[in-house]
C-alpha cells in the first residue's frame, strides 16, 4: 500500500482476527471470524489481518473465506520469512479484492541469539528473501522486524532499508513485548525516518503491546513522528496484556483533532456495537471502566459530576456517547449522588414533589443507597410514592383473609378489606394457587387491575418459625411499582405487599382525578333561557 494521498489520514490495520485471537480463551471458529470480519468492514477499518494461514488448517480456511467473501478492506495474511509460510499465505488470500502478505522476522539481539540462532547478516538476507518472495505473489507487502523496539537502531535501520529495496510497501515497527515508553518509541520512529533511504515511498506502521499499559500512548507518540498506519484490535485483546485498543486510538485522534490534526475512516458510531459483538463471540467481557466502550465510560455517580452534567454536558464529558454508539449518558444513582440528580430523576419518572417532600425523599434515598450499590427507578418510584402517601390514610387495609389449597381441590381465597371510609368489604376468588387466588380477590374488592411482573418469597431469619419476606412488582399503565412485606405467614406477607402497591395505584388514580383540567376551569357560558 502506498502512502495515503492525504498525509493526515491514518490507516487502521485491525489484527483482532490474528493477534487478538491469540489471546487465551479468544479463539473463534470460521463462522465467528466471518461475522467479525464483516463487522470490521462495516466499521470502516482499512486493513483486516485475517489470520496466520500456516498456523492450522482452520486458520487457513478462515483467511480464505474472509478473502473470498469480505469486500472493501485490504485482506492480509501473516507469514514468517520462509517459503512455506509465504506460499500458504498467498494461497489463502488469492481471491481477495485487495490482497496483502505480511512477512515478519525477529531482529533484536536477544531473539537473534536465543530464538533464531542467526547472525545479523543472515537476518538481513532472510528478510530480503521473504519480501521478494511475497512480492512475487502480490504488490502489497508489509514487513515487520519483530521486537523492533529492543533492536539496535543502526541494525534496525539496515534491515528495514533492505526490505524497502526488496519491495516492501509497508514497514511495520513492532513493540512486540510492550517494552517501549512513548519518548523511546518516538525516537525509534524518528531515527528510521532520518536514516532509511526510500522510507518515504512506504507507509510507516506501528504495532504496540500493552504490557506496561502504554500501547495507546506509544502509538500516538509514533503518529506524531510520522507513522501513518496503526495496528490495533477491538477491545485491545491480544497476547498477554493485549494490543493497542482500536477504539481508544480512533477516539483519541477524533477528540483531540486540535492537537494531532489526524483522522481515520472509522465509523465511530459502530465502536460500541462491534465491541459488544466481539465480547459475545469470545466470551471475554470488557471491564466496566474500559475507556470508550466500558459500561462506566459514560456513567456518572458523584454528585458534583452529576450536577455539572445536568447544567452542561461538557463539564465532565469530552466525548458524546452517541458518537461511539452508546445511546445516552447514564447518571447512576448511588450513595455519591447529589440532590440535583435525584430531583431530575424523580421529575423524569413523572412525580411532582414539594421541596419538603423532596428533602425527606433525599434522606430516605441516602439511607437506601448506603445499603445498595445502585438504586433503580423502581426504588425511586417507591420512595416517591411513600412521600405522596405520607400523612394520608391508605385507601385499603387488610382486615382478614382465608385461603384453601390441596391436591385435587380447587384453590380459592377470600379477603376482607377495610376502606379508608371505615367500611369493610369482602369478596372471594379462585386461582392457580393460593397467592394467585388471593391477589384476584383483592382485585375484585378494590377494582384496581394491575399486572404482576415479578413475585418472590424468601426466608428472612432461620429455623421453622422464620419470618418470610414477600416482594411483589406490578405494572400499571406502563409504570412499575414494587413493595415488600414480612410475616411469619408468607401468604399474609404476600397479601400485605400486594395491597401496598395496589394502594399506590389507587392513590395515584385519585390524585389524577383531582388534578384541575381545562374543562373544570372553564367558565360556563351564560344561558339565554
Amino acid at each position: 500500500m502506498t502512502p495515503p494521498a492525504d498525509p493526515n489520514r491514518v490507516i487502521v490495520f485491525d489484527t483482532t482476527l490474528r493477534d487478538g485471537e491469540q489471546s487465551p480463551g479468544c479463539s473463534m471458529h470460521l463462522g465467528e471470524k466471518l461475522e467479525m470480519a464483516r463487522a470490521l468492514a462495516d466499521l470502516g477499518v482499512d486493513v483486516i489481518e485475517a489470520g496466520f494461514p500456516i498456523a492450522s488448517p482452520g486458520d487457513f480456511e478462515a483467511v480464505r473465506a474472509i478473502a473470498r467473501e469480505v469486500r472493501g478492506p485490504v485482506i492480509c495474511g501473516l507469514a514468517r520469512c520462509n517459503p512455506a509460510d509465504i506460499d500458504r499465505a498467498a494461497e489463502a488470500i488469492k481471491e481477495a479484492e485487495r490482497p496483502r502478505i505480511h512477512v515478519f522476522l525477529a531482529t533484536s539481539a536477544i531473539h537473534r541469539e536465543f530464538k533464531l540462532r542467526m547472525t545479523p547478516a543472515e537476518v538481513v538476507a532472510r528478510a530480503v528473501e521473504g519480501v521478494k518472495r511475497a512480492r512475487g505473489y502480490v504488490e502489497d507487502v508489509e514487513f515487520s522486524p519483530e521486537d523492533a523496539a529492543r533492536t539496535e537502531l543502526d541494525f534496525l535501520a539496515e534491515v528495514v532499508e533492505k526490505a524497502v529495496e526488496a519491495g516492501a510497501t509497508t514497514l511495520n515497527i513492532p513493540d512486540t513485548v510492550g517494552y517501549a515508553v512513548p519518548s523511546h518509541y518516538a525516537a525509534v520512529i524518528r531515527h528510521l525516518k532520518q536514516h532509511v533511504r526510500g522510507i518515504d515511498r512506504c507507509v510507516l506502521s506501528v504495532h504496540c503491546h500493552n504490557d506496561l499499559g502504554l500501547a495507546v500512548a506509544n502509538t500516538l507518540a509514533a503518529l506524531q513522528e510520522g507513522a501513518r498506519q496503526v495496528e490495533c484490535t477491538v477491545n485491545g485483546i491480544g497476547e498477554r496484556a493485549g494490543n493497542t485498543a482500536l477504539e481508544e486510538v480512533v477516539m483519541a485522534l477524533r477528540t483531540r483533532h486540535d492537537f494531532y490534526d489526524l483522522s481515520t475512516g472509522v465509523n465511530t458510531r459502530l465502536l460500541h456495537p462491534v465491541s459488544r459483538k466481539l465480547s459475545h463471540i469470545t466470551g471475554m467481557a470488557v471491564q466496566r471502566n474500559k475507556a470508550i466502550v466500558g459500561q462506566n465510560a459514560f456513567a456518572h455517580e458523584a454528585g458534583i459530576h452529576q450536577d455539572g452534567m445536568l447544567k452542561e454536558r461538557s463539564t465532565y464529558e469530552i466525548m458524546r456517547p452517541e458518537d461511539v454508539g452508546i445511546a445516552r449518558t447514564e447518571l447512576v444513582l448511588g450513595k455519591h449522588s447529589g440532590r440535583h440528580a435525584l430531583k431530575q430523576r424523580v421529575a423524569d419518572l413523572g412525580y411532582h414533589l414539594t421541596d419538603d417532600q423532596l428533602n425527606r425523599l433525599f434522606e430516605e434515598f441516602k439511607k437506601l443507597a448506603d445499603k445498595k450499590k445502585e438504586v433503580y427507578d423502581a426504588d425511586i418510584e417507591a420512595l416517591a410514592e411513600n412521600q405522596l402517601q405520607a400523612g394520608a390514610v391508605a385507601t385499603w387495609a387488610l382486615a382478614g383473609f382465608t385461603s384453601t389449597a390441596g391436591t385435587g381441590s380447587q384453590t380459592s381465597a377470600a379477603v376482607a378489606l377495610r376502606h379508608a371510609d371505615g367500611s369493610v368489604r369482602r369478596d372471594a376468588a379462585v386461582g392457580n394457587g393460593p397467592i394467585d387466588a388471593l391477589f384476584k380477590a383483592i382485585d375484585r374488592v378494590t377494582g384496581v387491575g394491575v399486572k404482576v411482573v415479578d413475585y418472590r418469597v424468601r426466608s428472612v431469619t432461620q429455623d421453622m418459625d422464620a419470618l418470610g419476606e414477600a416482594q411483589v412488582e406490578i405494572e400499571h399503565r406502563g409504570r412499575r411499582s414494587r413493595a415488600r412485606a414480612v410475616s411469619v405467614d408468607v401468604v399474609e406477607a404476600s397479601a400485605l405487599a400486594y395491597l401496598e402497591v395496589v394502594n399506590r395505584v389507587a392513590g395515584r388514580q385519585l390524585r389524577d382525578r383531582l388534578k384541575p383540567t381545562d374543562d373544570l376551569l372553564a367558565v360556563p357560558a351564560p344561558s339565554n333561557a
